[in-house]
């Protein structure tokens, strides 16, 4: 099983969280402080599709976000390193707005206040990143070198901040992000359609911002309730023990195949062997869909003992139909029809398992349970294949033939 190497591609298969390493987060949304004019169903699917953008912006590969119970969003970053800067980028609201320095009256304070102005439609308007153009990128100032973030209004936001530049000429105009002050650069001159974010950032974090800008702002506030880290160690001790186990158990059916069916036991193995291929490049061609984790793993050995059940039916048949006195040809032809009906029927109700617990995975966030019934269930598919078209068209060869015509080496006596 080269699981990482290009045999199966450039990035080889698709490893989940478990296999590969990185994290888990599940949040927790405030439903409560959603819009009140849209539903529940439609804020949740709005969060997650800002997080997604969030994620795939921060450059991780292959990541899952679903949507658990009604208030519940599960995140998996696969490979992530520095899971601080990632967490903090996924689960903050973003909300950036201007604010202007009042001084109250009573007290003779300074204090910050949300900055306003007339919009083209003569209504007074906040002044907030809603108007920002999703085209925030972090630039170096030419002079100091230090990072920044340029943004772009919209025609709205141009209008908006023009006049609020005017007026605070010479003034310091605080930028606000989830109500936490991050900047207060001092106006140097009316600003329209473009501007820089100036502040002591890292180069990470001015990333960040840009990335928290492009994306939008979350609708709801996320709490984490549950976090979970594996190590991508662990996760290459799990592949060497599966492919391990893989072996052993194929060895083990491989011998007992060949000691109890002998040439038909061979022919089995052989096309085991392509079972293993055609499976694993089903993998690696749906590798956008089907993600390996370690009970995917489980159910890919598992379907290997499985797929040698219909083949078991068949040669038993089979050697029924030579101690009745029938031809090889005449037996194997039986054998294959006649142990059709329980072929189908066994492979029915292991359907129906999967589909149950694929089901049940999705229901209570057991997603790994559901990786064990896809894999599962595209190997009994697919052993259908190889025991129906694949064992038969080699049977048939041998048999047409008459290379091996005693019927010792079919398992049966005289």
């Amino acid at each position: 099983m080269p699981v990482s190497t290009k045999l199966l591609g450039p990035n080889g298969l698709r490893l989940g969280l478990d296999l590969k390493g990185g994290s888990q987060v599940l949040y927790e949304a405030d439903l409560s402080k959603k819009d009140p004019s849209i539903t529940d169903a439609e804020a949740m699917a709005s969060v997650i599709d800002k997080i997604q953008r969030r994620v795939n912006l921060y450059g991780v590969a292959e990541p899952v976000i679903q949507k658990l119970g009604t208030d519940r969003i599960l995140v998996q970053l696969p490979g992530v390193k520095n899971i601080d800067e990632a967490l903090k980028l996924i689960g903050q609201v973003a909300k950036l707005d201007f604010r202007e320095q009042k001084i109250d009256a009573s007290s003779g304070n300074t204090t910050w206040v949300i900055a306003k102005a007339v919009g083209s439609d003569g209504q007074e308007k906040e002044l907030t990143g809603a108007y920002f153009k999703p085209n925030a990128t972090v630039v170096l100032d030419p002079t100091t070198n230090k990072p920044e973030v340029a943004f772009e209004w919209n025609a709205e936001g141009a209008v908006l901040f023009k006049q609020i530049t005017t007026r605070n000429l010479n003034k310091p105009l605080g930028i606000f992000l989830d109500n936490e002050l991050i900047s207060a650069p001092k106006v140097e001159a009316v600003i329209e359609a473009k501007g820089v974010i100036k502040d002591t950032f890292s180069l990470e974090k001015a990333r960040t911002l840009a990335i928290q800008l492009n994306s939008g702002a979350l609708d709801l506030p996320l709490t984490i309730i549950d976090q979970r880290d594996v190590d991508p160690s662990l996760g290459a001790e799990y592949i060497r023990e599966s492919i391990l186990a893989a072996a052993i158990g194929v060895i083990l059916l491989s011998l007992f195949m060949l000691l109890y069916y002998r040439l038909s036991g061979l022919i089995a193995c052989c096309s085991l062997g392509i079972y293993g291929v055609l499976l694993l490049a089903i993998f690696n061609l749906f590798s956008s869909y089907i993600t390996l984790t370690l009970p995917g793993v489980a159910g890919f050995v598992v379907s290997f003992g499985m797929a040698v059940d219909a083949n078991v039916l068949i040669f038993e048949r089979m050697k029924e139909e030579l101690r009745a006195g029938r031809s090889l040809g005449a037996a194997a032809e039986a054998g294959f029809s006649r142990a059709w009906t329980a072929i189908r029927d066994s492979n029915i109700t292991t359907f129906i398992a999967c589909l149950v617990l694929f089901w049940l995975g999705g229901t209570f966030g057991a997603f790994m349970i559901r990786g064990f019934a896809l894999t599962l269930s595209i190997g009994v598919a697919l052993s259908m294949f190889t025991a129906i078209v694949i064992t038969r068209t080699f049977l048939r060869l041998i048999i047409g033939s008459q290379v091996v015509t005693n019927l010792a080496a079919y398992g049966v006596k005289k």
